[in-house]
């Protein structure tokens, strides 16, 4: 089976969806499948082998002066090619190039217009190389804000198009008032051409299908999985260091820090020599954001720290190694949750609000405690539950051994090949 998967890359931040799809790929090409990952707007961003294809499509220059830009939209087509490049893509995204949804309202209304907006012909680049050259027999795309497409592929492939729905409604929500209503309309008429979607959790498959009205029984749900490569910790108990809670998460204020940082103010004055590490993508507009918690954390020191964002696999596995519990309380329903799969899979405990797919991944898992959601006073008691070392180290143990079994990367693509040969007829 030849299987297309376009993913949307992150305009050069680490992107839960592009490394899970990147994850999934891996998958894939190890059950000997034909694979192709086709990155667009920007080239994917991920610390494990990137499986994705060194060119991208749509790339996101392009995007923004096609949108803004008659006279660009006139240029020929090769002079225009030279800022997609990815090399050129890297070095504006580098550059205060903004991912904020509320900015792109207009943009996305460009993208979803398809073949009658102002991106038609990178529409038509991205299905002739579909259709001439890579003839799949199925495309999958990692959202459906892609679907704008949809209409000229459709018109020349004659194959299965599939859609992964993966946190559609974060960037749907956070959408001014005046484009969202009419974004969402036209999502939901695109998705009417898909043959079906993916969603990794029966939570979100619910969600997703009501919020966009699409059919549940189109709906399939896959493992989330990630690359067990690289994830060398197991659990153990730590007695040569203090009692160190973690975040670990792009920073923003929908993850939630601001509701640890409240929880670990309140777990000091029970353990005073509890530390903080605090690690994750900083975009440019949650700076503000981030000073203010770090001076609410200032009179504990250095038992508080921002480490950043780890360049490598093997920094975040660091990481993840130098902390005791992870927590990522969202405040959002988050429909993926990877940081907890790594977590796990070093032999750390996690605490997560109860809702969204937290309490399916730990139901499946038995890896860690929920909480109530936005509630720091049963976030600090239950961090100070797991301050007992045997009590923290049985959640492990039972987490470490359920991400290996159930959410790797073989996991996810043994159960994609299911439903696809359901779906697919070759």
């Amino acid at each position: 089976m030849n299987i297309a998967i376009v993913t949307a890359g992150g305009a050069g931040m680490y992107c839960g969806s592009c490394m899970h799809d990147n994850t999934w790929a891996h998958g894939l090409l190890g059950l000997g499948l034909e694979v192709t990952l086709i990155p667009t707007y920007t080239p994917i961003r991920v610390d494990e082998a990137d499986a994705s294809l060194q060119r991208v499509f749509f790339g996101g220059l392009n995007v923004y002066l096609n949108s803004r830009s008659a006279l660009w939209r006139r240029l020929p087509r090769f002079v225009k090619q030279l800022v997609d490049h990815p090399a050129v893509i890297r070095w504006a995204t580098k550059r205060a190039v903004s991912n904020d949804a509320r900015e792109l309202g207009d943009l996305t209304l460009s993208m979803l217009a398809g073949e009658h907006g102002p991106h038609r012909e990178a529409g038509e680049e991205l299905v002739t190389y579909l259709v001439d050259v890579l003839k799949p027999d199925v495309v999958i795309f990692s959202n459906a804000l892609l679907s704008g497409v949809l209409p000229q592929l459709r018109s020349r492939f004659p194959g299965a198009i599939l859609c992964t729905l993966q946190g559609d409604d974060v960037f749907l929500d956070s959408l001014p008032e005046s484009h969202r209503q009419r974004v969402i309309e036209l999502i939901s008429e695109h998705a009417k051409r898909f043959d079906g979607f993916l969603t990794h959790s029966r939570f979100y498959r619910e969600y997703i299908c009501q919020y966009l009205g699409l059919p549940v029984e189109k709906t399939h749900t896959l493992p989330l999985s990630i690359d067990l490569t690289g994830h060398v910790g197991e659990p153990h108990v730590h007695p040569d260091r203090p009692y160190t809670v973690g975040y670990f998460a792009r920073i923003a204020p929908e993850k939630g820090l601001h509701h640890l940082v409240e929880a670990f103010i309140r777990l000091r004055d029970e353990l005073p020599e509890s530390q903080l590490r605090i690690g994750g993508y900083l975009p440019p507009q949650h700076t503000d954001y981030l000073n203010g918690l770090l001076a609410q954390l200032s009179d504990f020191g250095a038992d508080c720290t921002y480490v950043g964002s780890p360049a490598t696999h093997e920094g975040k596995v660091q990481f993840l190694s130098s902390i005791d519990v992870l927590s990522v309380p969202t405040e959002f329903q988050e429909p993926k949750g990877l940081y907890v799969l790594e977590a796990l899979a070093n032999g750390v405990p996690v605490v997560q609000p109860e809702h969204g797919a937290f309490p399916e991944l730990l139901a499946a898992t038995a890896g860690g405690l929920l909480v109530p959601p936005r509630d720091p006073v049963a976030l600090a008691a239950a961090l100070l539950e797991f301050s007992d070392g045997e009590r923290r180290l049985n959640y492990a143990r039972r987490g470490w051994d359920a991400v290996r079994e159930h959410h790797s990367a073989e996991a996810a693509a043994i159960r994609t090949l299911e439903v696809l040969k359901a779906i697919v007829t070759i």
